[in-house]
């Protein structure tokens, strides 16, 4: 199982580089609807679509409904003058109340979850507003500035990648050794508030190493603090929101198309919440 965790990160790793730093924007568009679009079949199986025509079919939804909105808002107008385009941030606000609202179900669960785990449609609709919102915000954040400098996008995506990753590896490590309280074990009985608390202390050096590179104003650190901190936590929502999808089908994995790592979803769960969310957090505050 290691090895095959091994061989599978080191031949996606290069992969994904490649497309955040040298992919043409319209490609780069295409290869995040292609992740959004596999992200999609796994969570037709979390919604309880079990025919394969029909979890191809809503994998083929997600992918074209990011594919209508990069020609609707084409690649050179999705920013103006600083300024993101209106569909987009209309989407990015959309993301931040489901985010909010997925906190509430979590908080509640099992609690009033009869009102949506029975729900095939409704379920399917929560795999709208989580993986949509995604591809919004990652092509957000990687054209932003791109006429000025065309890797400064690639550096935000990079930033949003190095603290949940940051955070993720804080809250094992920390978790595995101080966990005491879980979080919540109703959803995911290893996650616990050490952990949390851990991965947040540990994406605040990658918060700081930020600060200094964009040689941000001592007046503005507190902002960057804040958001980092708004997106770490909402990366745990990610992760807690797809284990309790799965725990409502009975599922340990979202798909088996990583060979040692389980499905899509398995990977990007976190990233789901924090690129939309620190996306919105960019454009209102920091853009």
């Amino acid at each position: 199982m290691l090895k095959q965790r091994i061989v599978t990160a080191l031949i996606l790793a290069p992969l994904a580089l490649i497309a955040i730093l040298f992919l043409p924007i319209w490609w780069f568009e295409i290869v995040i609807a292609a992740v959004v679009g596999l992200g999609g079949y796994e969570w037709a199986n979390m919604s309880g679509i079990k025919e394969r025509p029909k979890k191809l079919l809503f994998m083929v939804a997600m992918f074209l409904s990011c594919m209508v909105l990069a020609m609707v808002v084409d690649n050179s107008l999705i920013w103006h003058q600083g300024q993101l385009h209106g569909l987009y941030q209309f989407i990015l606000f959309i993301a931040v109340i489901w985010w909010a609202f997925s906190l509430a179900m979590i908080s509640a669960y099992p609690r009033y979850s009869s009102y949506w785990r029975k729900s095939v449609k409704l379920r399917s609709v929560f795999g709208f507003l989580t993986l949509i919102p995604t591809w919004v915000g990652v092509v957000s954040l990687r054209t932003s500035l791109f006429d000025i400098d065309p890797l400064y996008g690639a550096s935000l995506i990079f930033y949003v990648l190095g603290i949940v990753w940051a955070a993720d590896i804080g809250a094992f490590f920390v978790g595995v050794k101080f966990g005491r309280h879980k979080l919540r074990p109703n959803v995911s009985p290893g996650k616990t508030f050490e952990g949390l608390i851990g991965g947040v202390a540990a994406s605040l050096a990658i918060i700081a190493f930020a600060a200094l590179h964009y040689q941000v104003e001592p007046s503005r650190i507190w902002l960057h603090l804040l958001i980092g901190g708004i997106t770490v936590g909402v990366s745990a929502l990610g992760d807690l929101n797809e284990s309790m999808l799965k725990r409502c089908e009975g599922i340990k994995d979202s798909g088996r198309i990583l060979p040692g790592h389980g499905g899509i979803l398995d990977r990007i769960d976190s990233l789901t919440a924090a690129f939309p969310v620190f996306a919105f957090c960019y454009v209102m505050w920091m853009a």
